[in-house]
């Protein structure tokens, strides 16, 4: 039997009942068995499901027909495999939610959003025009990641500023501090896994004064399906499923280090703490895992 695929996708365009759009899309997806997350928001969709692939192309069918959905952008992988009901085993249920943000960056107020997207965004950057920027203007390009530090310790673009987050909240405290204001004269490139962060991220950095702000368009997800890992990127893509992380190719380099013992690692685990929400980096003989403020209180 193949493997189940994962779909994952956004698109931005204002929605004027989002609860209507919930309801429906929760009903189209278990119709079709899938499993994952499904956010709605006045500003679109963002989600990720897994399941049988005639059953997620029918799903992408029918929710394009939308009218607002025509340009949903969508990104395919691997999944793991199927549970005795024929189900994706690398999401545990299907949830689908009305949220103020399809993106939480705390700053539902500053976002933008017409017909044709985000309003503001950073100029889109294919994979090739990536690479060409990068040797036209050489050292001066400053990758800038938009996820997690927990994400960007087992994968990042070579040299990137890596910001000190846990949750995508924080990056409006830092900018707001000016912490990166360093950098407002250099072509800052702002990268995450499929594309919907940054096309927030890079419209709140234009904002804030960031003159020349680029996005990678379709995110790590589709830098990783034009160069694998023969280009600018190293390490594996965390993600948001059973699956932890995906590699490019075979020769994937292993670039996260176990914070316990330094060895080296791709592996990331959640504080063994009922209360902590954190997710460490943790090689397999030092697992289950404490963050360095339970451990401290347990001690």
């Amino acid at each position: 039997m193949p493997l189940p695929k994962i779909l994952l996708f956004y698109v931005f365009t204002p929605l004027a009942d989002p609860e209507a759009i919930r309801l429906w899309q929760r009903d189209l997806a278990e119709s079709l068995g899938l499993r994952g997350r499904v956010l709605v928001s006045k500003d679109g969709l963002n989600g990720t499901l897994g399941g049988e692939m005639g059953a997620l192309k029918r799903y992408v069918r029918k929710t394009r027909d939308y009218p607002g959905f025509h340009g949903l952008d969508v990104k395919w992988s691997e999944g793991t495999g199927f549970d005795e009901g024929g189900r994706s085993v690398d999401f545990p249920r299907l949830s689908v939610k009305v949220r103020d943000e399809i993106v939480s960056f705390g700053a539902p107020g500053e976002l933008r959003v017409d017909a044709d997207g985000v309003v503001g965004g950073g100029t889109r950057l294919s994979p090739d025009a990536l690479h060409e920027l990068v040797e036209d203007r050489g050292d001066e390009v400053v990758f800038f990641d938009g996820r997690n530090a927990v994400e960007a310790a087992i994968g990042r673009f070579r040299d990137a500023i890596v910001p000190p987050t846990e949750t995508t909240r924080d990056f409006v405290g830092l900018l707001d501090a000016g912490a990166y204001d360093h950098l407002k004269g250099r072509p800052v490139v702002t990268y995450c896994t499929g594309g919907i962060r940054c096309e927030v991220l890079s419209s709140l950095m234009a904002s804030r004064g960031f003159g020349e702000v680029y996005q990678l368009e379709g995110g790590i997800v589709r830098y990783g399906e034009r160069f694998g890992d023969d280009g600018l990127w190293e390490g594996s893509l965390y993600v948001f499923d059973g699956r932890g992380s995906v590699d490019f190719s075979d020769h994937a380099a292993v670039v996260g280090a176990c914070g316990a013992c330094g060895t080296a690692t791709k592996r990331t685990v959640n504080c063994t703490d009922a209360a902590c929400r954190t997710q460490l980096v943790r090689c397999e003989s030092c697992t289950p895992a404490q963050c360095a403020e339970h451990a401290a209180s347990a001690a």
